[in-house]
């Protein structure tokens, strides 16, 4: 029996071989059982395929046939007739973007395939990786299954950069049919560091400028830009100090000219792609400059045997060395039984200073002065403290409270005195308005003085007390009448 195996290089003519008398000889045979085209060179006449013959059935063995610059087109059997139906693909081979180091495969649904097989190939290099269930590739990343149906899949695992590409999965029939997926490796964003020139901090004199330097790699190229710290906005200077506020500037390079104190502090740099996480990295900006002090208040006052707090605040950087003096800044002050020095930090170049004098004599009342100095220079300013006299404790006099007596029902009068009454009652009225209206002469008069509390007639009525006077005319009245 013989079997005939075709191998054709691609752009050169077909050399066709048999297997006969045990050695592979040329022949011109129409009906070849197998045909592999590609790039390689040219094979010898006398080359012998590897290959194995089991019956009247030739497999292909994965050797130099199947070699990964050949690609794979078609077999059939000899002798044995074609399935009526040809294979065909239930769903189109997707597309696949996924972040380096991740696990994927592309699957390939294929319907009445018959005798075929289904091969995976790279499209760009052309190498066969795999046959069916048989891997050719060496690459132990990768790995062919089938779920003994109609599905193959290529599984690649913990993809690279270079996966990067076109696969293809093929049916073998004549003409080939095939589809084809592509791979997107991605790669989040990271930040290089160059340490000779992507120093993590920059210093400058106030007015001088600064250039920090940021670079990313990662697949798609990411974008970078600048943002500040806490959510405060970037100051651009021109060299004609007109600025702008600006919450990011995109680039790799940020420069600060015309800089000051307040652009001190913390710079991200941020690097984004679309493929997660995003990254950072922090510069911090030094801006240096010569203390400047101003006191809270120049004149304090306060009275002997208290406490008192002297209260400065200065503006400087780095940071300087700052104290407390007397005597025209000849006595240095230190904490103590007699005074305590604090300072408190209020943000990256400011600082408030405290000197409090506990149980104030009178040789404590006169000039102090609070003092900064750093490398840039030196600042002091005075604050004289004075006694603060209080007022004498005052005395609280007491307000005099008047007693108001209801005045005894009269008895009903007789028919005889109505007339009499009628009088009475008359006078009592006009006295009363004469009262009121301050008014009128009855032997002495009755006076206002805040020092009585009688309610009569013959004294005088309580100041402020309208209805002890009036009470006092209804007696008068009385007595008359």
């Amino acid at each position: 029996m013989h079997e005939y195996m075709e191998s054709s290089n691609t752009g050169t003519s077909h050399v066709h071989y048999t297997y006969a008398d045990s050695a592979w000889v040329p022949v011109d045979d129409a009906n070849a059982l197998y045909v592999v085209s590609g790039e390689a060179e040219d094979k010898q006449r006398n080359e012998k395929p590897n290959v194995k013959i089991l019956g009247c059935v030739t497999f292909l063995v994965l050797g130099e046939l199947l070699h990964p610059n050949y690609g794979y087109s078609t077999a059939h059997i000899q002798g044995q007739s074609e399935p009526d139906v040809d294979p065909e693909f239930l769903a189109q081979l997707s597309n696949i973007t996924v972040p380096q180091g991740r696990d994927i495969s592309f699957t390939c649904v294929v319907d009445n395939l018959g005798q075929y097989r289904v091969a995976w190939i790279k499209s760009d290099s052309k190498a066969i990786l795999g046959i069916h269930t048989h891997m050719v590739s060496l690459n132990p990343r990768l790995s062919v299954t089938h779920n003994g149906h109609n599905t193959w899949k290529l599984h690649i695992s913990h993809v690279q950069l270079n996966d990067s590409g076109s696969y293809m999965c093929q049916v073998n029939t004549d003409p080939m049919k095939s589809l084809s997926g592509y791979l997107d490796v991605v790669v989040p964003p990271d930040i290089l560091n160059h340490p000779e020139h992507n120093l993590e901090e920059g210093f400058s004199l106030e007015g001088g400028s600064i250039s920090l330097e940021c670079s990313a790699t990662g697949v798609p190229a990411p974008t970078v830009q600048w943002r500040r710290e806490g959510g405060k906005e970037i100051m651009m200077r021109s060299e004609t100090r007109d600025k702008q506020a600006v919450k990011n500037v995109e680039g790799e390079r940020l420069t600060l000219t015309n800089i000051h104190r307040t652009d001190m502090g913390g710079y991200l740099c941020i690097a984004s792609n679309g493929v997660p996480p995003s990254v950072s990295k922090r510069f911090d900006v030094h801006v240096n400059f010569s203390p400047t002090l101003k006191a809270i208040n120049q004149l304090v006052g306060a009275p002997i045997d208290r406490e008192v707090t002297l209260e400065c605040v200065v503006e400087v950087y780095p940071k300087p060395l700052n104290g407390w003096y007397r005597n025209e800044g000849n006595l240095k002050l230190h904490t103590g039984n007699k005074y305590n020095i604090s300072e408190t930090m209020i943000n990256l170049y400011t600082w408030h200073l405290n000197l409090t004098i506990r149980h104030l004599t009178k040789s404590d009342f006169g000039a102090y002065s609070c003092s900064s100095v750093n490398a840039l220079g030196k600042s002091e300013t005075r604050i004289r403290l004075q006694e603060l006299r209080l007022p004498p404790k005052s005395t609280t006099i007491p307000t005099p409270h008047v007693h108001t007596t209801a005045k005894p029902r009269r008895k009903q009068q007789s028919g005889h005195n109505k007339g009499l009454n009628e009088v009475v009652r008359a006078k009592e009225t006009h006295f009363s308005n004469q009262i009121r209206q301050g008014t009128g002469d009855f032997g002495g008069g009755i006076g206002v003085s805040p020092n009585t509390s009688s309610g009569n007639a013959e004294g005088s009525a309580p100041s402020g007390n309208i209805n002890g006077m009036i009470n006092g005319a209804e007696d008068f009245v009385n007595k008359f009448f």
